[in-house]
């Protein structure tokens, strides 16, 4: 006669999964006995009016309605200033070893920078100059710069 093929540490493994199978079957019985019944209800949460999270439906009475054209999106939109084309000034700095100085504008006493490759004319302070603006990398600059004869 022949041996039997089921050893005994096959006959171990076989007694091992089958009572991992009932731990996990006794498991899942418990689960269900303690789960708590609700669905989608119990799940929900709202934010009230402070933004804070509860479990209460929000106070219909309380709504806000909101029109869609008044709701501003992005940053605000920058609006360009049209300035007049020629302005006038005096200057009250220039240095020109190093090509740059200020001119005090006389309509808003607005101080302007202005570099040497914007003139048309050679200054030096006190002058009276007509200029025009633009915005460069650190504000507002004089160009165009011409001497006032006078």
């Amino acid at each position: 006669m022949a041996k039997s093929q089921e050893t005994y540490s096959k006959k171990e493994k076989e007694k091992k999964k089958i009572a991992q199978r009932k731990e996990k079957e006794e498991k899942k019985q418990e689960r269900k006995a303690n789960a708590v019944k609700g669905g989608l209800d119990t799940m929900m949460a709202y934010v009230d009016e402070n933004g804070n999270i509860t479990d209460t439906p929000p106070d219909p009475t309380k709504k806000l309605v909101f029109n869609v054209e008044d709701m501003q999106l992005g940053a605000t939109k920058i609006e360009t200033v049209v300035e007049e084309p020629n302005r006038t000034g005096t200057v009250t700095f220039f240095n020109d070893a190093k090509g740059f100085g200020f001119i005090k504008d006389a309509v808003n006493q607005e101080s302007l920078f202005v570099h040497a490759n914007q003139l048309n004319d050679q200054i030096k302070e006190n002058d009276k100059v007509s200029f025009n603006t633009e915005r460069g990398q650190k504000g507002m600059v004089a160009i165009n710069v011409s001497k006032i004869k006078s």
